[in-house]
C-alpha cells in the first residue's frame, strides 16, 4: 500500500505543479478547489472504510457470495453518494468562493473548476468504494501496480492540459485520466475473481 499511496501523492503533486505553471490566479483557484475536493473525499471515504471492514470480514469467513453482494450494494451507495455530493457542489459552486477569497478572478475561475469536480463525484464514489474493497481483500500489490499505470497516463495528459493555458482543462484531465483511470483499473479488478482470496 505504500507504493499505492506514493502514486496518489505524486498525481496530486503533478496537478499542483501544473496549476503553478498557469500562474498565481490558477494556483490559488486550484488550492481552493482541491480543498473542497478533499473535504468531499473525506465524506466518501466513510464508504471506503466500511467497504474495507466488510470485505475483510466476509472474505475472512470464506463468504465469496456475500462479498460479491456487499460490493454490489456498496457500489450503489458510492454512486448515489457521489451524485448527491456532485449535485450539492454544483449548486453552491457559484457562491462557494465568496467566503474564501476577495479576488474576483479567483472566484470566477473557481466556478467552472468546481463544476468539473462536481461531474466526477459519482466516479469518485466508485473509486473510493472499490479502493476500500480491494484494501480489505489484501490486494495491495494490484493497487500499487494500478496506481503506477494511472500515474503514467495522468502525468502527460496533465501537462498537455497545462499547454492549453486553462486550469479547467487541467481539472478535466484530473477527472478523466486520474479519477477515471482509477475507476477503470478498480472495476476491471472487481469484475474478476483474483482478489477474492478467502480465509485470511
Amino acid at each position: 500500500l505504500v507504493v499505492r499511496t506514493l502514486t496518489l501523492r505524486a498525481a496530486l503533486l503533478v496537478a499542483t505543479a501544473g496549476s503553478a505553471a498557469l500562474g498565481a490566479t490558477a494556483t490559488a483557484t486550484h488550492q481552493l478547489a482541491m480543498t473542497v475536493w478533499t473535504f468531499l473525499a473525506f465524506v466518501l471515504d466513510a464508504l471506503a472504510i466500511a467497504a474495507q471492514a466488510i470485505t475483510g470480514r466476509s472474505l475472512g469467513a470464506g463468504d465469496v457470495a456475500g462479498t460479491r453482494a456487499a460490493t454490489t450494494k456498496m457500489l450503489r451507495w458510492g454512486v448515489g453518494a457521489g451524485v448527491v455530493t456532485g449535485i450539492g457542489l454544483a449548486a453552491v459552486a457559484p457562491v462557494l468562493g465568496v467566503p474564501f477569497t476577495p479576488d474576483p478572478a479567483v472566484r470566477d475561475l473557481l466556478v467552472p473548476v468546481l463544476l468539473v469536480a462536481a461531474v466526477f463525484q459519482p466516479v469518485a464514489g466508485v473509486v473510493f468504494v472499490l479502493d476500500g474493497v480491494l484494501i480489505g481483500a489484501g490486494d495491495g500489490r494490484y493497487l500499487a501496480a494500478g496506481g503506477l499505470v494511472v500515474l503514467a497516463v495522468f502525468a502527460p495528459l496533465a501537462w498537455l492540459a497545462v499547454g492549453t493555458g486553462s486550469l479547467v482543462w487541467l481539472w478535466v484531465a484530473f477527472g478523466v485520466a486520474f479519477m477515471g483511470g482509477r475507476a477503470v483499473v478498480l472495476v476491471h479488478r472487481e469484475r474478476g475473481d483474483a482478489w477474492l482470496r478467502v480465509g485470511g
